[in-house]
């Protein structure tokens, strides 16, 4: 199963035990920060799809205030892909974040650095504006 933000969040609200439909809805808000907000439908197509693939076992339908309800649980290979799909999320979090910091850390370039190329160039012949010719050079006149 691919793991998008719904789906991620879904299966994550069954770490700690099986939940019907609409307790998974509500987890996953949970979890999320509100960031996820499952429709039913989109709900039971993704565990329809994690159920045909193992990732989630359904149980038998029960009665509870007067509605029928199903739970659904983890199985291990559901747990050990999201386990996989959670791991994968922080270190490329955490490439990211160092990547920032280092970049933090480095001195800034100048105005250069953050314009296209062809704005750079100059017409007249002279040194790139923003190059170490033209710093070396006076830089702005």
């Amino acid at each position: 199963m691919e793991f998008r933000r719904p789906s991620y969040f879904a299966l994550a609200s069954l770490i700690d035990g099986p939940l019907h439909g609409y307790a998974i809805i509500r987890r996953a808000g949970e979890l999320s920060e509100g960031a996820v907000r499952l429709s039913t439908g989109t709900l039971y197509a993704l565990l329809e799809r994690a159920v045909a693939e193992g990732l989630v076992a359904a149980g038998e339908p029960y009665q509870q205030g007067g509605r029928q309800r199903r739970d659904y649980r983890l199985t291990d290979i559901g747990r050990e892909q999201l386990l996989q799909e959670a791991e994968r999320l922080a270190a490329a979090s955490a490439t990211v974040t160092e990547r920032l910091r280092v970049d933090r850390r480095r001195p800034a370039a100048g105005l250069a650095c953050s314009l296209p190329h062809d704005v750079i160039k100059t017409s007249g012949g002279g040194p790139s504006f923003g190059s170490p010719a033209w710093l070396a050079a006076g830089g702005p006149a």
